[in-house]
Order: C-alpha cells, then sequence, then structure tokens
C-alpha cells in the first residue's frame, strides 16, 4: 500500500501596518518603501493611495476605503466601503460592506503579503488598531510600520515648534472625540495644545478652550493640508479664529469639513512661525507650473520644480516618432561598427534614445562606440550617455548648444584623424547649424533623421481652459516649437501667467504670439531655467512682504487685471 501524500499546507500570508505619514509622499520611511516593493495588496484610503502607490511594485492589487462622511469625520466608528481599484485583484468581486479588517484578513490567508496604509502613524490610527487585534485574534502574523504622525509632522511644515528650552507641557486632542472632562483639563493648564479637528469645527474648539478656562487672547495657528502644496496656514487667537477664517473667505465643506492641526499656547505665536515657516516660503510655493515638454523629458524638470514648492502639470506638445523610412538610421548604425566614423555626436535625449533603440534591435551595446568619439550637447544628453555606458568625450566648454559645440569641435587634421566622418543623429526638424559649422571644420557629415518630431494631441478641456483662463501661474517653454505647439493645441496661456524661456529665441517666438516673457534662463539648460523661475518666485514674494501685501500666487488676480505684452 502507497503511502498516502497530504496536500501541503497554504502558504502563511503576513500583514504590514505602515503609517503614510501627513501627506507628503517624501515623508515615508525607508521601511515603508522596501514593505511596499513587496506587497501583493495595498489596502488604503483613497488620498493614502496617492501617496504610496507610486513605491508600490507592478500588478500589486490596490484596494481603497471609501468611508462615509460619519467614518471618516469620525476615525474608530462606522464600517469603510471597500472598492477594489485593480480588476486583477484577488478580492475583487468582494462586497462592499465587507469590513477592511476582514479583506486584510482574507488577502493574508491566501498568502498575501498585505501593506494596511494608514494616514499619519498606525499607533495613532483606531481604525489600524482594531484591525491589529484582529489579525492577532485570527492568528495572522502582522508587523507595523510607524510613521511620521500628523500631529507633529503637519507642525514641522507649518513652521510651529511645540517644545523650547523651557520645555513646555504639550497636550494632544483630538477635538472630534474629546469628552467634556479632557476640554476641563487642557483647558485649565497654561502649556501648549495640539488639536486635531475639522476646517469648519475649529471655531467651537476653540470656544471649549475658552468656556474651560484659556484666555481669549491665546495665540492659534490652524493648519490645513499641512506637507502639501495645498498647505495654508492661518495665525489668529482663541477669541478671533472665527473672523479671520471668515475674512479668508474659508467657505462651510458639505463634506464635513477638511482635517486640519490646530496649536494653542503663548509660545506659538505668530512671531516664531514669520520666522520658522520655511515650507510656505518656499519661492514657488503653492504655484501650479506647466511643463509643456516630452514625458519623458519633464520627469527631473518636474522633480526640480517641486523641490521649490511648486505643483508641475506635465502636458506633452510633442511626440517622438521613429523615422519613416529607417533604412538610412540602420545604415549608419551599421556603420559604426564597421568603423565609418571617427565622431558621433548627439544634440539630445532623443537621439541618445533613439541610437539606443536600434543597438537593442541589433543586439548592439555600449561596447559597439570603442575606437568612437563621442560628442554631446547638454547635460541631460551627456546623462543620457553615461547611463548608456557611453562617456561623452566632448560637451560645450560654454553655451550648451549647436554653436556652442562647434566653438570645441577640433578641424579636422589627416594626420591625427584617420577618418574623416561624423555621424550626426538627429530630429527631422533641427537647424542646419552643426552640420554646416562641421563642414567649415573640414569634416564629411551624415546627417541622418534618428527621429521625427510631431505636434501631440490636444490636452483634455479642463486642462485646455486652465491655460486660456489663467489657471496656471506659469508656463516652461524649452524651445520655440513648444510655444507653437502648446498654442496650436491648447491656445495661448492667459495674460497673468508667468511665461518662462529657455533662450533668446524661445522667447521671441513667444513674443511672436503676444506673449510677454518675464523670466528667461541665463544659460540653456532646463534646470536653469527652473532656478531662474524660482528665483523670480522668489524676488515676488520678497517685495510683497516688503509692501505689507498678502503673498498671493500669480493665478490669484485681480477681477480683471490685466497686463500689456513686452515690446523690447
Amino acid at each position: 500500500m502507497s503511502p498516502t501524500t497530504l496536500p501541503a499546507p497554504p502558504e502563511q500570508g503576513h500583514v504590514t501596518f505602515l503609517g503614510a505619514g501627513p501627506g507628503d509622499p517624501g515623508l515615508l520611511t525607508l521601511r515603508a518603501v522596501e514593505a511596499l516593493a513587496n506587497a501583493d495588496v495595498l489596502v488604503a484610503e483613497h488620498d493614502v493611495l496617492d501617496v504610496v502607490r507610486t513605491h508600490a511594485r507592478q500588478g500589486v492589487s490596490e484596494v481603497h476605503t471609501d468611508a462615509d462622511t460619519t467614518a471618516s469625520s469620525t476615525p474608530g466608528t462606522g464600517t469603510p466601503q471597500l472598492t477594489v481599484v485593480d480588476g486583477a485583484s484577488t478580492t475583487a468581486g468582494v462586497p462592499a460592506n465587507r469590513d477592511a479588517a476582514h479583506l486584510v484578513m482574507e488577502a493574508a490567508r491566501g498568502g498575501k503579503r498585505v501593506v494596511r496604509a494608514v494616514s499619519g502613524d498606525p499607533g495613532l490610527d483606531a481604525y489600524a488598531a482594531e484591525e491589529m487585534l484582529a489579525c492577532a485574534s485570527a492568528g495572522v502574523p502582522f508587523e507595523v510600520v510607524p510613521g511620521v504622525a500628523t500631529a507633529v509632522g503637519v507642525l514641522a511644515y507649518a513652521g510651529v515648534p511645540l517644545r523650547d528650552a523651557q520645555g513646555t507641557d504639550v497636550r494632544f486632542v483630538d477635538a472630534r472625540t474629546a469628552s467634556d472632562r479632557c476640554w476641563t483639563e487642557v483647558g485649565a493648564s497654561d502649556g501648549t495644545v495640539v488639536v486635531s479637528t475639522t476646517l469648519d469645527s475649529v471655531a467651537a474648539a476653540a470656544g471649549e478652550l475658552v468656556s474651560a478656562g484659556r484666555k481669549p487672547d491665546t495665540p492659534l495657528t490652524v493648519t490645513v493640508a499641512g506637507t502639501t502644496t495645498r498647505q495654508r496656514t492661518w495665525t489668529a487667537t482663541l477669541g478671533t479664529i472665527a473672523q479671520t477664517l471668515k475674512q479668508a473667505k474659508v467657505l462651510p465643506s458639505p463634506e464635513g469639513g477638511r482635517p486640519v492641526i490646530a496649536v494653542v499656547g503663548e509660545r506659538s505665536a505668530a512671531a516664531q512661525r514669520d520666522r520658522l515657516a520655511w515650507f510656505e516660503s518656499k519661492p514657488l510655493f503653492g504655484w501650479k507650473v506647466l511643463v509643456p515638454r516630452t514625458k519623458e523629458q519633464a520627469a527631473s524638470l518636474s522633480d526640480q520644480l517641486r523641490s521649490y514648492g511648486a505643483v508641475p502639470h506635465e502636458v506633452p506638445t510633442i511626440a517622438v516618432e521613429p523615422p519613416r523610412t529607417p533604412q538610412q538610421m540602420e545604415r549608419a548604425v551599421k556603420g559604426l561598427v564597421t568603423g565609418r566614423y571617427e565622431w558621433i555626436a548627439f544634440t539630445s535625449v532623443n537621439a541618445v534614445k533613439a541610437v539606443r533603440e536600434k543597438f537593442e534591435e541589433y543586439g548592439l551595446d555600449a561596447r559597439a562606440f570603442a575606437g568612437i568619439k563621442v560628442a554631446a550637447v547638454g547635460e541631460q544628453t551627456a546623462n543620457a550617455l553615461i547611463a548608456f555606458g557611453v562617456k561623452p568625450d566632448l560637451v560645450p566648454s560654454g553655451e550648451q548648444s549647436a554653436a556652442g559645440l562647434l566653438e570645441d569641435w577640433p578641424p579636422y587634421d589627416p594626420v591625427f584623424d584617420p577618418i574623416d566622418r561624423v555621424f550626426l543623429p538627429r530630429a527631422d526638424i533641427a537647424t542646419e547649424t552643426l552640420v554646416a559649422g562641421l563642414i567649415e571644420l573640414g569634416w564629411e557629415v551624415d546627417d541622418v533623421t534618428a527621429y521625427r518630431t510631431v505636434r501631440a494631441s490636444p490636452p483634455p478641456a479642463e486642462t485646455r481652459e486652465a491655460i486660456k483662463g489663467g489657471g496656471f501661474d506659469a508656463v516652461l517653454f524649452t524651445s520655440s516649437s513648444t510655444v507653437r505647439n502648446l498654442v496650436g493645441i491648447a491656445g495661448k496661456p492667459h495674460n497673468v501667467t508667468v511665461i518662462a524661456c529657455i533662450g533668446p529665441a524661445t522667447a521671441k517666438t513667444a513674443e511672436e504670439h503676444g506673449l510677454r516673457v518675464d523670466v528667461m534662463a541665463p544659460e540653456p539648460s532646463v534646470h536653469k531655467l527652473a532656478e531662474a523661475l524660482a528665483d523670480f518666485g522668489a524676488r515676488r514674494r520678497l517685495s510683497a512682504l516688503e509692501a505689507g501685501d498678502p503673498v498671493t500666487r500669480p493665478s490669484e488676480r485681480r477681477p480683471g487685471a490685466r497686463r500689456r505684452r513686452s515690446t523690447t
């Protein structure tokens, strides 16, 4: 009798309760990023998913909890509704009323690695605490990855320190669940009180503290959307906060109010915040900046703009396509291998990409460049080559342009140069400057169309309306073609929008289209262009402060305000 083979036990899953912090994705911990990269299932509220999903591996099943108004405004009560975002999820078809704890454990029992992400820190989240207990009762293994607590992170970004050299007592209160006894205790003390509440309930919370014994003239700061580029902070007193919010035209919210963090106490006065508000004083804080470039090229520029506090909005105006007839490009790439060229010159990232794709098509790699001198125009082009495994032999020492490259390009010398030919892969609309200059230096040039640039499809109607209606604070033009194409597919930017151009030629094209150029890069580099816009924003902010005016964004214009096109 043969032995009976028992089925293998199901693989044990695992749950990670992960703190996503107060809103800024940059505040995720290294351990959080590691856990997200290994997750099979990701469960979170919708706004938390937006923070963590970029670190999740491709194909992860996403589930967001759509809590009702009561549950969302009062953590720990009600049952969140669950919606499967990824149709491939193993939880697809789960009824909407299944609670998060049940869903998390079901996925874990199926051998899945589950990440349950919550805003702030899991230890301060009532839902997470209940779900941890449910896991423990069911024998589902779990771990906790702490996050930056909202009440702490938001205040750091608002420039409101909680402790000083005198060791001020600090109390934390959730106004949504606080009892009368709690208000009485914090009202009787003279320490700092950090209140988690909603924008609609700030005045009521201030009234509770005054009723409990705090003086109406006690300083108060209120921060909404903390650690994000939508952050806004008001400074007032317990007695004046209602009027301050009314003057700021903060309207009641139909959803029950946005979460805010309020700080009450003598040592959290406005004088300290004025000097320590580093986040909201960034040069482009809250600016909505239009980045009209190819999708592949916009990422690094958008990251730089975010570092200045801006909100970049990428609108592709140029699409890159292969040449209509690929034979010329194929012959040139084969010529690289057979020793036809002394030099190859790259004038754009797209040229590098086109050659690299041909190499991969033929099974070649960077070793095919052995014995060939390589030139590159611009930092981004050089970096693209280095990523390919090729270090450029020549990058312009001055202006990063075709003219700058010609300034440093050596003339052909039959004694030192065994081959007199240069391979120049470029766009179909490139200028003839480089070709003519190389021929004048004695070189033969194979001027090859490596890719075509065509006008991209129009952006969504909402974006087009924002462009024409003044919804953007600034637009960055990185070439004359981006000017022509943006106007062609979306219309002319509103006259309150700050126009920033990468160089004189681009600025001339912008002016020809009726645009006033406010900012021009000191050298033709997208990073220098972003720096120049940040300098413009910093000067604009300083001028407003010196004049005693409120700091506003260009899109926050006065009704009917117009500006004239520059005639210089």
